[in-house]
């Protein structure tokens, strides 16, 4: 039996919310709170019991069910110190580096820091499985909106160093946009040819499009491939700097 039950939640247009069960010590979490009423079905459906609220990062979408969450089932709420004055208001405040527990399990806190600043993922190692939100998403990364390419770069190669078997669960669905950008980038690549095929048939059918291992993202997402020599050629950058070749990647798909 897997120690973390995980549960994709659908929230608003694109998002997903995740509800956690640890189920060594039934311990209950969510992680982001895009949207209330899907989250609560979920919960209550489950037993009505919500221990944690783990926070990726402040935008909205992806914090504004915390207050009506903690007021129903009275949640702990656990987001990064650098970052506190724009997250609600936390019981715990961690940074890059520590590890929280959930029950039997463990995650690593990474600051993927660049689509914001205080942008963290949690990785729970034991599991294999990390919650990156809108740092590393489904065949995607996050647009740089607070922070710069470089440091983009630095969040992602923490994100690419984890155990490549890791179930990477992200903060929405640009799966099908993301693959239309994806093969401007790397038309003959046929992993990603293959994975856009998976993407549309879970559209149509109505199911999420995450999880994926990290090796399925290494394999596709050009973003994390920015090192690859396929990928320099195709944006005429043989020979740049890794990271270079990302803030090209990432500047088209801004224009794209």
């Amino acid at each position: 039996q897997m120690p973390l039950e995980i549960q994709v939640i659908p929230c608003l247009q694109d998002n997903y919310g995740y509800l956690i069960h640890e189920t060594e010590q039934d311990v209950w979490a969510v992680v982001d709170a895009p949207e209330v009423a899907p989250l609560k079905a979920a919960i209550d459906a489950a037993g009505g019991r919500l221990d944690v609220i783990l926070v990726t990062h402040h935008h909205d979408d992806h914090i504004q069910g915390i207050p009506d969450l903690v007021a129903a089932y009275g949640a702990k709420v656990i987001g990064h110190a650098k970052d506190a004055e724009r997250l609600p208001a936390l019981d715990q405040a961690v940074s890059e580096g520590e590890t929280i527990r959930l029950g039997a399990e463990s995650a690593t806190i990474l600051d993927v820091s660049g689509h914001t600043i205080g942008h963290i993922a949690f990785c729970f190692e034991g599991a294999k499985v990390a919650f990156t939100a809108d740092s590393l998403m489904a065949l995607g990364c996050g647009r740089v909106f607070e922070g710069t390419f470089a440091q983009m770069w630095e969040s992602l190669k923490k994100l690419m160093a984890l155990d490549p078997q890791t179930q990477v669960y992200s903060g929405h669905n640009y799966g099908a946009a993301n693959g239309r950008f994806a093969m401007s980038i790397e038309p003959e690549n046929a992993a990603l040819v293959a994975r856009i095929e998976a993407i549309a048939k879970a559209d149509a059918a109505g199911e999420p499009i995450v999880p994926v291992t990290l090796a399925e993202e290494l394999a596709t997402n050009p973003f994390l491939r920015a090192g690859e020599p396929s990928v320099k050629a195709n944006v005429g950058m043989e020979g740049a700097e890794d990271g270079a070749v990302f803030a090209e990647v990432r500047k088209r798909k801004d224009s794209f």
